[in-house]
């Protein structure tokens, strides 16, 4: 995979802060350490070479982040890895053909690897560059034992340099964020129980709690979190960990609904079901960090049944007073929302036992509507890795295609070089790899500023070149300070300055190692025009749209699954059909739409090109399996309609819905402007309104139960959700 763009790095247009120029200093210092004791006090220039670069791969074109004992742990973790790439490129180096497909393989092996996890993605382009390097001429597997020993030294500074000067402290870890958000969340939640008791806050402290609450949650998504900080691994304690926060942007919506519904008249049973579902986050918030202890269930398993008793009592005598009707449409909703709001504690606590390796109890899920939400717990981690690896092997898959791209790149640049016996090939390579981005427009935004900083460099270089002639003392006295400006500039400033300085950097390093004249500037700005245009060839040829496209289709088709998933829920819940497995192909395709927008996210894009709300869309997915999982667990199977009409009247309000989520998903596909699903939404929601207005439990027949109410909530929202893809206006309160 190529190296994915955060935040960090955009060019800021400003002085660079400290930690740019701190890891610039520390990168610096180690690899003129290595470089200079093996070229001038032992007289090695081959260990010095492979010690300057190793410290290069892992320490400008990798990113390895975190505290400082982690980078060095992740560094000394790579080393054999790192050696056996050296050893392998030295073998294939014999032929050219070997060495191509050589790369081929590592090419693949090492970018498709990165569905492991960030910490993959972080290393892969460094670790290709242990590779590139030895795969070409000359071919002499003799100095093979100078080699590994420069790469050792090198990577062994590195990681000294990591430890000593300025340790970086450890930044926000998710769980330190999760922990953040689900105390912001208990603290808002209380005010909601008060509410239900009839004991409202000032309005001013309400919004001040949500906003602080938003603000917690917003920084769960994972284009807020450090790479390597990201839970995106294929073990348990990541996949709970990412739950544990889908679980919470799950509940902060409910508990808002109820801080909306609640009204003047107390509402006794939802205000003490509120306040345990605040102490459950707040144990949630303590247990997910380690230091505190391992939440329990138990008690919100409890206060569930009991308020689902409670309500139904309540709902009767309400009837009853009202003489058959419901005398406030809005109790029954506040009643569903305070259930939703504990069932997502619920899972927040169960995610956050995962997190920490307590037991949970055995999968209490239907055969027939397995695997449940937590199946990766009961899994061996062996499976889990292999199920993630296995599962991406397809043409659909972003990473696989991102593997296959990056591997035709780097093998046909490889035979290019080694075919035209280019001077300093591995530029070629090394130009198609930090130049290609995983589409073809991002490609040609990143290419512009590379070539016009390598042309300057190139000029400059050959300047110095032309002034300074053979005198590698002025070289040796130049490559410190100009490789710190260089590694401080490239992130600060963006790629124009960085490919410009870095070319001055490696001229100032091989007039070092040989003698050289100024075509060596010619050579390095032939090279890298030839790798750019390798890389840009790749990217019109092999998927252009990049993540975009895929992210289009992948939303479209979790849509419909969401659609499926959602009738077929209702049908089981009115005993009208079976579960035939939609709500897994739902989960499934939320899971997979939610790495493809994370691939998108590290693309840049035409503003006027970007589409609808993405997260939104994604959220609707999540929505729909998170709202449907409690509902099948808590509801038995036929008795959301007491008679045949009252199913029928719930059945058709899902698929009013259901084709509101296909009638989306068709826009989306056909690329439709902004609103044009919104006729058929409209229409479905008014349908729902009025259900819960009272159209429905106004009869006065007693044929709508409480469990009917909950299913007209839960639609209703899914709806709201669903007009936020095209809607940045926010939806009108459920109910």
């Amino acid at each position: 995979m190529h190296r994915s763009r955060g935040p960090a790095d955009r060019p800021r247009g400003g002085r660079p802060d400290a930690a740019v120029v701190h890891r610039a200093v520390r990168v610096t210092l180690a690899a003129c350490a290595g470089f200079y004791t093996f070229r001038y006090g032992l007289h090695r220039p081959v260990t010095a070479t492979y010690a300057l670069f190793s410290v290069v791969a892992l320490g400008v074109l990798a990113r390895v982040e975190g505290a400082a004992r982690a980078r060095a742990r992740t560094i000394l973790w790579t080393l054999p890895f790192a050696c056996a790439l050296v050893c392998l490129g030295t073998v294939l180096a014999v032929r050219d053909w070997a060495a191509a497909l050589g790369m081929v393989g590592v090419g693949f092996a090492v970018s498709y690897g990165t569905v492991g996890g960030p910490r993959m993605v972080g290393l892969a382009n460094g670790l290709q560059l242990l590779y590139i390097l030895p795969c070409f001429p000359p071919y002499d597997p003799d100095t093979l034992p100078q080699r590994l020993l420069g790469v050792l030294t090198g990577l062994l500074l590195l990681t000294g340099a990591e430890l000593l000067l300025w340790p970086e402290p450890a930044p926000p870890d998710y769980r330190s964020r999760l922990s953040r958000a689900a105390s912001a969340l208990a603290d808002l939640t209380d005010l909601a129980a008060d509410a239900c008791a009839g004991r409202a806050a000032a309005v001013g402290a309400v919004t001040q709690a949500a906003e602080r609450t938003r603000a917690h949650l917003d920084e769960l998504r994972f284009s807020r979190v450090p790479l390597m900080e990201r839970p995106a691994s294929a073990g348990a304690v990541d996949r709970a960990l990412a739950h544990c926060a889908v679980a919470l942007r799950y509940t902060g919506p409910q508990v808002l609904g109820i801080l909306r519904l609640a009204g003047a008249r107390p509402h006794p049973a939802a205000a003490r079901l509120t306040a345990t579902t605040g102490r459950a986050l707040r144990a949630a918030a303590a247990g997910v960090t380690r230091t505190g202890p391992v939440p329990e269930t138990g008690q919100v398993d409890r206060d569930l049944t009991d308020f689902d008793t409670a309500r139904a009592a309540d709902w009767a005598a309400d009837r009853e007073a009202a003489g058959g009707e419901a005398a406030d449409p809005a109790r029954p909703a506040l009643g569903t929302a305070a259930l939703d709001a504990a069932e997502g504690a619920r899972f927040a606590v169960r995610a956050v036992r995962v997190s920490r390796h307590a037991p949970l109890p055995p999968d209490e899920t239907p055969a027939d509507q397995r695997p449940g939400p937590f199946w990766y717990a009961y899994d061996p981690a062996l499976l889990l890795w292999w199920r993630r690896f296995s599962a991406n092997l397809t043409p659909r898959s972003v990473a696989f295609q991102n593997a296959l791209r990056t591997a035709g790149a780097l093998g046909a640049a490889r035979l290019l070089a080694g075919s035209l016996d280019l001077s300093h090939g591995f530029w070629v390579l090394l130009a198609t790899l930090t130049l290609m981005r995983t589409s073809a427009a991002d490609t040609r935004i990143t290419l512009r500023p590379a070539l016009v900083g390598t042309t300057a460099g190139a000029a400059v270089t050959a300047a110095l070149l032309l002034g300074v002639g053979e005198r590698p003392l002025v070289y040796a006295l130049a490559l410190p300070p100009v490789m710190l400006i260089a590694f401080t500039a490239g992130p600060a400033f963006g790629p124009a300055w960085g490919q410009g300085l870095f070319t001055v950097v490696v001229a100032l390093v091989f007039t070092q190692l040989a003698p050289a004249d100024w075509q060596l500037a010619e050579t390095r700005l032939i090279n890298v025009a030839a790798g750019a245009t390798i890389g840009i060839l790749a990217g019109l040829c092999a998927w252009p749209r990049g993540g975009g496209q895929e992210l289009r289709r992948c939303t479209a088709g979790m849509l419909d699954d969401s659609a499926e998933a959602l009738r077929e829920t209702v049908a089981v819940l009115t005993g009208t059909g079976p579960a035939a497995g939609a709500l897994h192909r739902a989960r499934r395709s939320t899971l997979l739409t939610e790495a493809m927008y994370a691939q998108y996210r590290c693309e840049r894009h035409d503003p006027a090109e970007d589409g609808p709300n993405w997260q939104a869309a994604v959220l609707t997915g999540q929505h729909t399996v998170r709202g449907a999982e409690p509902l099948l667990a808590r509801v038995p199977p036929g008795t959301a309609a007491t008679h045949r009409a009252g199913a029928r009247t719930l059945l058709r309000h899902a698929d009013d819905v259901a084709e509101a989520f296909r009638r989306q998903a068709a826009a989306l596909r056909a690329r439709e402007p902004a609103g044009a699903a919104h006729p058929a939404l409209t229409r479905a929601r008014g349908a729902l309104v009025a259900e819960l207005d009272g159209t429905a439990v106004r009869r006065g027949d007693g044929g709508v139960p409480l469990h009917a109410v909950d299913i007209a909530v839960w639609l209703t929202g899914l709806l709201d959700d669903l007009r936020q893809i095209h809607d940045a206006r926010p939806s009108p309160p459920p109910g």
